[in-house]
């Protein structure tokens, strides 16, 4: 088995080269079909042939010859940028304030080198050593404490996962055709045309698909297998409204703010302060606004409605609206102060022409000021994703610590609870690993789609 996923990643390699007119040379198809069997072999020669072994499942054999073929193709695309280089072919880079071109200032190549050393060394030491400790932590069953620690290669892996290999492989490579499907189809209508109308309707239905796919991949508990399916629910439902929360209130609190008010400085210098609170007091905060004997929501609730408000902690959807509202307002203040920066870029020009010629407030603020925030737009949705993914463990923590079942667990709080309270490490370190790639793949989506949509002014 391991021959023919070495062969299959030469195969892959050379016609990773064959697929574009400009490398399809003998030479250089030959050079991919090398890269490509010595990238997979790398895998291997590091891990072992474990994934491969009688005793792997068949997910497991599935997921290394997944992760031989990743590193072949990691190897072929810096190879092809530089053979892009030599032929004068490489992108040139944009900037967001049109072309910057480069001085006449000469030195010495390794000079850029020095100067970058002291930041290098620190990434290597405290970013990059970590993430290669956690990959290989990842392979591992190790306990916090134990002196030793047993080899289980992917397993950690393979358990999170639905037992049929044919649907690990079959759901995410359908959901990606349709992707691509429906992008060729976009490009290949024009404008305007109920073609292309009916292609971004199907392509937004494709990128869904995607979602469904991994919710089909995921398993659902039994049979020896961890119940990751709910985790991944309750944290795609819980980032989606964290994000949303923050943003759409951001901009919308941003555009109040922006008039011209008396003590309209200090008005928005207010309004930004909730992020200069850490994610553990909003927690705490919420927790005291919420709580079901003392909390000031109940108190409110009862003495103005008549409403006795059930526990939010024994209710699963009351719990995640807790959440998303209290981490909706945290990032709210950071999103408010680069919408108000924003804001000032907007051009007024336009905008007065705009009511010389009839248009309504909300046609200004969709035709004219929407589109001028959309560098800080797709940047706020990169670092609101990334803080829905990484810093809400705190508040959920403080708020409602998992319950009920489990329904407000998110991933980052499920790898803290197996990896630290419970003093699981290797699976702990897997489903960190888990998080890192999907962090990876939304934040090069977003380039690829969000990023597309984006305008510069001056650019161009």
């Amino acid at each position: 088995m391991l021959i023919s996923a070495l062969v299959a990643a030469a195969a892959f390699g050379a016609a990773f080269f064959a697929k574009t007119p400009r490398h399809r040379k003998p030479r250089r198809v030959a050079v991919g079909a090398a890269v490509g069997l010595a990238a997979a072999a790398v895998v291997p020669g590091v891990m072992g042939p474990c994934g491969f072994a009688a005793e792997a499942s068949q997910v497991d054999h599935v997921l290394f010859f997944g992760l031989m073929l990743t590193a072949s193709w990691l190897a072929l695309i810096v190879v092809r940028m530089i053979y892009d280089r030599a032929d004068g072919a490489a992108p040139e880079t944009a900037s967001m304030t049109g072309e910057i071109r480069s001085g006449g200032f000469r030195t010495k190549p390794w000079v850029p080198w020095l100067l970058l050393s002291p930041t290098l060394l620190i990434l290597v030491v405290f970013l990059y050593t970590p993430a290669v400790q956690t990959f290989t932590l990842a392979t591992k069953l190790a306990r916090l404490g134990a002196p030793n620690s047993i080899d289980v290669c992917l397993g950690n892996f393979s358990e999170l996962l639905v037992a049929d290999p044919v649907r690990v492989v079959a759901y995410p490579l359908v959901a990606v055709a349709a992707v691509y499907a429906t992008s060729w189809w976009r490009r290949a209508t024009s404008r305007e045309t109920v073609s292309h109308r009916l292609a971004e309707v199907a392509s937004t239905f494709a990128v869904l698909g995607i979602f469904v796919a991994l919710y089909a991949v995921f398993s659902p508990g039994g049979d020896g297998q961890v119940a990751y399916r709910p985790v991944y629910v309750t944290t795609l439902i819980i980032t989606v409204g964290t994000v949303a929360t923050g943003m759409v209130g951001g901009l919308a609190i941003a555009y109040l703010a922006f008039r011209n008010i008396r003590g309209g400085g200090v008005y928005r210098t207010l309004l930004i302060w909730p992020y200069a609170i850490s994610p553990t007091v909003a927690g705490i905060l919420f927790f005291m606004i919420f709580d079901p004997t003392a909390g000031i929501f109940q108190y409110l609730a009862e003495a103005w409605f008549g409403i006795d408000v059930p526990n939010y902690r024994e209710n699963a959807v009351l719990a995640q609206a807790a959440i998303i509202l209290a981490s909706g307002w945290k990032i709210l203040g950071y999103n408010i102060l680069f919408y108000l920066a924003g804001l000032q870029n907007v051009p007024t020009s336009q905008v007065e022409a705009a009511v010389i010629d009839g248009a309504s407030v909300w046609q200004r603020f969709t035709k004219i000021v929407l589109p001028a925030l959309s560098p800080i737009t797709f940047f706020l949705l990169v670092t609101n994703l990334t803080y829905a993914f990484f810093e809400i463990y705190a508040t959920i923590d403080f708020m409602t610590k998992g319950a009920p079942a489990g329904k407000t667990s998110v991933a980052i709080y499920e790898i803290i609870r197996v990896g630290v309270n419970n003093g699981d490490l290797g699976r702990g370190a897997a489903q960190s690993v888990l998080l890192f790639i999907a962090v990876i793949g939304v934040t090069l989506w977003q380039f690829r789609t969000s990023g597309e949509r984006v305008t510069y002014g001056g650019a161009g």
